[in-house]
């Protein structure tokens, strides 16, 4: 029943950054568009997102529910010495659901949706950089426990470990692959003009996640990150981030010939292949501390409660995937199922 939890902790994982990035990303695109752009970009967001917005939440619901439940000391690490990027995070998924609603259902349109639409850009640009740069530190090695630390003050326990370079390129990082996806994802739901300004900025957000990537592996090197040396020296990592830079060529050839369901197809599969190099490197290693990397695999839940969270899984599986399901297939967010594709 252990496999059977670790395979929603990984699906719910890679769908959140999958569906909650590209809806990050959305507010990205739109952030750092020309006033004119904004419009139809703001338009077209609302279609895409509407529907689906708060169900896409689910994952990462689930994602910490199975921490919390399965693997405790994990959970404990990660909300303790990173609760206040974390927090932030929270704060920025908040205002940007709140100015999310507000721009599009206020029953008075005045100078107030220029607030809204303020805050939803902002709150989908910190939002994934605040989440990259928890990562970050978590595999920065500058996480100091307090059980082993009594003295450590409080920035060197709960900011200095998430709030430095390369934390911060991470943080960057993973926004700039949120957009990426947005980019990718709204051109299916463009006109024939529109298609071409998604063209633009999916080419602008390839360029940015390649420059950022570069820039997080050269910090890496240059502090000498045990993360960064291990990654550039295992096969399977390289491996992974080779295959996805070589499908940057079919992913622009679909893009440019307009087949919506094989560019999406390929820009997720790009995303897991960056996944599977960044958690293949250390794993089950995951967090590294000051004083030695835990054993993600180590101190879990009891065997009876991983059984209760399986079952729990498996029956909370059968009743919401179908109704996902639908609720996509009715927005016609599954471009696979329609006949003109």
């Amino acid at each position: 029943m252990l496999y059977v939890v670790l395979l929603f902790l990984v699906v719910s994982f890679f769908l959140y950054v999958l569906l909650g990035g590209a809806d990050f990303g959305a507010g990205i695109v739109e952030l750092f568009s020309s006033v004119d752009n904004q419009k139809p970009i703001k338009k077209t967001v609302y279609n895409v997102m509407g529907p689906v917005w708060e169900a896409n939440h689910i994952w990462i619901i689930i994602l910490i529910v199975i921490l919390w439940i399965a693997f405790p000391e994990t959970y404990n690490v990660i909300v303790v010495y990173l609760h206040i990027p974390l927090t932030l995070a929270l704060l920025g998924i908040t205002l940007r659901g709140a100015a999310f609603i507000f721009r599009h259902y206020d029953a008075i349109k005045g100078q107030s949706q220029k607030l809204y639409d303020s805050l939803f850009r902002i709150a989908c640009l910190i939002t994934p950089i605040f989440l990259g740069m928890s990562f970050g530190a978590l595999v920065t090695g500058d996480i100091k426990l307090l059980e082993r630390n009594p003295d450590l003050g409080f920035y060197d326990a709960y900011v200095h470990p998430w709030f430095q370079a390369f934390p911060i390129a991470i943080g960057c990082f993973f926004a700039a692959l949120c957009s990426f996806l947005a980019a990718v994802f709204l051109i299916g739901e463009a006109n024939a003009d529109e298609k071409k300004m998604y063209i633009k900025k999916a080419t602008v957000a390839i360029i940015s996640v390649v420059v950022l990537g570069t820039i997080v592996l050269i910090i890496g090197f240059v502090q000498k990150r045990d993360f960064v040396l291990d990654f550039i020296s295992d096969v399977y990592a390289i491996a992974a981030v080779g295959i996805s830079a070589l499908l940057l060529i079919p992913l622009w050839k679909t893009i440019r010939n307009g087949n919506v369901v094989w560019c999406r197809f390929l820009a997720g599969f790009q995303i897991a292949l960056i996944l599977f190099a960044a958690a293949i490197v250390h794993f089950p290693m995951v967090i590294q501390t000051a004083s030695g990397r835990l054993d993600f695999m180590q101190n879990i839940a009891p065997e009876s409660v991983i059984n209760v969270l399986g079952i729990s899984l498996i029956i909370g599986g059968l009743l919401i995937l179908p109704g996902l399901f639908h609720l996509l297939k009715s927005f016609r967010m599954i471009k696979a199922l329609e006949q003109d594709h």
